[in-house]
C-alpha cells in the first residue's frame, strides 16, 4: 500500500518506482534510539546536522539526563556545577558521533539555550552554548559566527528578582543561540554537474539578507504533549528555524541528520526543502507522535508554503520595481526576475515542480519514508492557501 501523507493512493501512482530518476525521491528515517550510537549511520556519510538537544540545567530536561547517568540525582542539589558538567558529558557522546558521521567540509548547526535556575537560593546562570563551543572545538570542528535567536516575550512577569529594586533584579534571558560549525575545508565541486546542482539549490538575494544576519527574531512556538506517557514539552522549535538552516548549508538531495529529532520538526522541513533525512530520539513515546506528524503533512500545506516563497519574492521583486531600480538578470526555470546571476538556476522541485508526492512503501521498516517530488509547469497554479498544521 502506498500513503499520501496519510491519503490511500490507489492506480495513480501505484506504479510510481523509487528508483525513477525523472522524478526526485527523498528518503526519511526515523530511529527510535539513542543518539550517542548512531551505528546505522557510516563514517562521513552525512552533509549536515540541524539539532536542538535537551538543555542542561534546566528542570524540564532532569529526567532524560537521569536517565543517561543516575549520579546526576545526587549533584543537582548539592554539587549543581558537577551535575551540570555530568549533563554535558552526555552531549558530548553524541556530538564525538556527530563529527565521526559528517562529511568533510558538512555543517553542524545547533541551537542551544543557556540556563538559569535558582538551587538552595542561589540563583545562577549555565553557559551552554560555551560549554558546547568548548567540546565541539577539541573534536575538530571549525567555529563559524554564530546566530542569536531573539525569542522575546511580552509577559508581564517575565522580569526576574525585586521587581523595581535596584541591585536585586535580572537582565530577563529572552535568546537562544544556534551554533554553527564546519568539518574541516569548505565543501568543493570539482565538475559543472556539481556546480549546476549547487546553483540549483541557491536561495534568492533578499533571503541571503535575512538568514544570514547574526540576530533571528522568531517567535517560540509552544508545543505540550501529554499523550502515551510523553513529557511534557514547552518553548518549542519552530520550523522556521531549521528550513532556513537547511537551505543555508546543505543542497537538494543531501543528507540531513537530527539526533534529538523531538517532534519531527527537523525532519518536516527536510521534505521540504527536498533533503534526505535520518533523525534519531531516545523517548519512545514520541514515536508515534513524530510518524503522525509526518503522515499527517498536507500535500496542499507544503506546496503553498513553497508558492508564498515564490510569491515573496515577486513582491519583492515588484517593490523594487516600483522604486526604480533595475533588475538585470532572469530567471527562466521559475519565469522570475531575480538580482544575480547565481539566483538564475534556483529550482524549488525538481524543474520548477511545486507538488509534492509523499508515500510510505509498506516494504520497508514502519519508520522509513519515501517522498516524490513531481514537476509542474506554472507557478502561479499553485494555490497560496496558509495551513498551520507544523509552524
Amino acid at each position: 500500500m502506498i500513503k499520501l501523507f496519510g491519503e490511500t493512493l490507489m492506480t495513480k501512482y501505484a506504479q510510481f518506482n523509487i528508483n525513477n530518476r525523472e522524478k526526485m525521491v527523498t528518503k526519511q528515517i526515523i530511529n527510535i534510539s539513542n543518539s550517542q550510537k548512531m551505528e546505522s549511520i557510516g563514517n562521513e556519510s552525512v552533509d549536515l546536522v540541524v539539532t536542538s538537544p535537551p538543555y542542561p540545567m534546566i528542570e524540564m530536561w532532569d529526567e532524560i539526563f537521569l536517565l543517561q547517568n543516575s549520579s546526576i540525582s545526587s549533584c543537582i542539589e548539592e554539587k549543581p556545577d558537577e551535575a551540570f558538567e555530568l549533563m554535558h558529558q552526555e552531549l558530548d557522546k553524541v556530538w564525538e558521533e556527530c563529527y565521526r558521521v559528517i562529511k568533510p567540509g558538512g555543517f553542524m548547526c545547533v541551537n542551544i539555550g543557556d540556563a538559569t535556575r535558582t538551587i538552595n537560593g542561589n540563583f545562577k546562570l549555565y553557559n551552554n552554548h560555551t560549554r558546547i563551543l568548548e567540546t565541539c572545538n577539541k573534536l575538530g570542528f571549525i567555529s563559524l559566527p554564530n546566530i542569536i535567536w531573539r525569542k522575546q516575550t511580552n509577559a508581564p512577569n517575565k522580569f526576574m528578582g525585586s521587581g523595581m529594586l535596584p541591585c536585586g533584579a535580572y537582565v530577563t534571558l529572552e535568546h537562544e543561540w544556534i551554533l554553527i560549525f564546519r568539518k574541516g575545508d569548505k565543501r568543493k565541486y570539482k565538475t559543472s554537474e556539481e556546480k549546476l546542482d549547487r546553483m540549483k539549490s541557491s536561495f534568492f538575494w533578499e533571503e541571503r539578507n535575512i538568514w544570514f544576519s547574526d540576530v533571528w527574531d522568531i517567535k517560540g512556538t509552544k508545543q505540550k504533549i501529554q499523550k502515551n506517557g510523553a513529557r511534557e514539552r514547552s518553548a518549542a522549535y519552530p520550523f522556521e528555524i531549521p528550513f532556513r538552516l537547511i537551505n543555508m548549508f546543505s543542497q537538494k538531495n543531501d543528507v540531513v541528520l537530527d539526533p534529538f529529532l523531538g517532534m519531527g520538526t527537523t525532519m518536516k522541513a527536510a521534505i521540504l526543502c527536498e533533503r534526505n533525512s535520518i533523525g534519531y530520539e531516545i523517548d519512545p513515546n514520541l514515536d508515534s507522535i513524530i510518524r503522525q506528524g509526518i503522515d499527517d503533512m498536507d500535500v496542499d500545506f507544503c506546496n503553498s508554503l513553497i508558492k508564498q516563497r515564490y510569491d515573496r519574492h515577486v513582491n519583492f521583486i515588484e517593490e523594487r520595481k516600483s522604486q526604480g531600480k533595475e533588475i538585470k538578470h532572469f530567471n527562466k526555470t521559475l519565469n522570475v526576475p531575480v538580482m544575480t546571476t547565481q539566483e538564475e538556476k534556483i529550482t524549488f522541485i525538481n524543474d520548477a515542480a511545486c507538488r509534492i508526492l509523499g508515500y510510505k512503501d509498506e516494504s520497508d521498516s514502519k519508520n522509513v519514508y519515501h517522498v516524490a517530488y513531481e514537476p509542474t509547469s506554472d507557478m502561479k497554479l499553485i494555490p497560496s492557501k496558509l495551513y498551520r498544521k507544523i509552524l
